[in-house]
């Protein structure tokens, strides 16, 4: 049984501004708002929710398929997923396409301004389920073209296949009716604050109302750790501890990997909770998304030493 991860593959470019963009940006004057930022630091790294999603899912031994459209300028990128044990096949490069491209400029505060050009991806409608691999356990839906989430929403219903939905930066272009019909019948309906706050605005439903809709409802809070609710109760899960904090771009996304992988393991809400933080934690650790690595026993003991507990036996069961 796989998990298939679908939205964006693409490159990134990482840059830090040592300031804080608070500092720079006068209220009375967002009329008019023309700001550039010399960056201290640039990295070009393989990107995108649906690679982000998939590799983290390798790394903690979860079956993973790609189903996505890229530039053929990602034929290396492919054939890295693939040495990882990704299942690419749904993976398609197009001619005369250039994969999506995000530029993300992160300040002191870890608040992050990005730019993204969405190329490949703008096409990813042509892709649905029956591209995928056999045996699809869940689907995350994550932030794509906006006719390529709703396809896969619905083939996800009507096919009666879990699903992740994961607008993220797609919000905006969204309108309350798409969010709506996204959430309904969802396995997981996942943002941060921000984000939940949006969808709020946006339906005029909060978590509770979210929860008519789907079965689990989570909020991530960065630093405060994040929230899973369902309709029988609400966990607060801690953040694991970093040894440094390098680069938040990706969190969420091996934050999500982390959740899925947990709860398809059989977990309960906290203990799967607890796998996404730390999963989340080693990718905030190294710039880029997913430049981060480690083996079963190194996880398992870091889930020791951050939440004084073993990390249930059955989560490595199904590999």
């Amino acid at each position: 049984m796989t998990v298939v991860c679908t939205g964006s593959i693409a490159y990134d470019y990482i840059l830090r501004f040592k300031g804080r963009f608070k500092e720079h940006i006068l209220l009375d004057k967002t009329h008019i708002l023309n700001l550039s930022f010399l960056v201290d630091d640039l990295k070009k790294r393989r990107g995108g929710v649906a690679g982000n999603y998939a590799y983290n899912l390798a790394l903690l031994g979860y079956p993973a398929a790609v189903l996505a459209t890229a530039g053929t300028d990602a034929t290396e990128y492919r054939d890295w997923l693939d040495g990882r044990g990704v299942d690419c096949h749904g993976l398609r490069l197009l001619e005369g396409e250039i994969s999506a491209t995000g530029f993300t400029t992160t300040d002191m505060d870890d608040n992050q301004l990005t730019g993204y050009y969405g190329g490949a991806m703008w096409r990813a409608g042509m892709l649905g389920l029956d591209d995928a691999p056999s045996g699809v356990e869940a689907v995350i839906i994550g932030p794509n073209d906006p006719g390529a989430m709703k396809r896969l929403v619905h083939e996800c219903r009507e096919r009666g296949v879990r699903f992740v939905f994961d607008p993220a930066h797609q919000l905006p272009m969204m309108s309350a009716e798409d969010v709506i019909d996204s959430t309904r019948g969802a396995w997981i309906v996942i943002g941060n604050d921000y984000e939940l706050e949006l969808i709020e605005q946006r339906t005029t439903r909060d978590v509770a109302g979210l929860l008519e809709l789907a079965e689990i409802v989570v909020t991530t809070l960065g630093r405060e750790g994040s929230r899973i609710a369902t309709r029988e109760t609400t966990v607060e899960i801690p953040a694991a501890p970093s040894v440094r904090e390098s680069d938040p771009t990706g969190a969420g996304d091996a934050y999500r990997a982390g959740l899925v992988a947990g709860l398809l393991r059989g977990l309960d809400l906290d203990a799967a909770g607890r796998v996404a933080s730390l999963a989340a934690t080693y990718a905030v650790e190294q710039v880029g998304t997913i430049e981060h690595d480690y083996t079963r026993a190194e996880f398992a003991r870091r889930y020791k030493e951050s939440f004084k507990t073993e990390l249930p036996e059955k989560f490595w069961t199904a590999t």
